[in-house]
């Protein structure tokens, strides 16, 4: 059992951290998901704009720390590509 009032609130803070990055990156699963679908049916508006929402979404991840910025870099440039 933890018994340090710092280490009791670094486990808190741990938490919340976890379930944020755990939100973001579904979020982000989302969004590609969403895309790559509207690149298959071939809708070039719907798939510019869900792509568009992928780079700001990652952009913001990486901002935040929670991926690296080569990972964004390289999901969007296959996203870029199949489109």
């Amino acid at each position: 059992m933890i018994k340090h009032s710092s280490a009791v609130k670094r486990h808190r803070q741990s938490l919340k951290k976890r379930s944020r990055n755990i939100e973001t990156k579904s979020r982000l699963r989302t969004l590609i998901k969403r895309a790559r679908q509207a690149i298959d049916a071939k809708n070039q508006e719907s798939a510019a704009n869900q792509i568009r929402a992928v780079d700001k979404a990652l952009g913001k991840a990486v901002s935040k720390g929670i991926i690296k910025g080569n990972t964004a870099s390289r999901w969007l440039s296959r996203l870029a590509r199949s489109a």
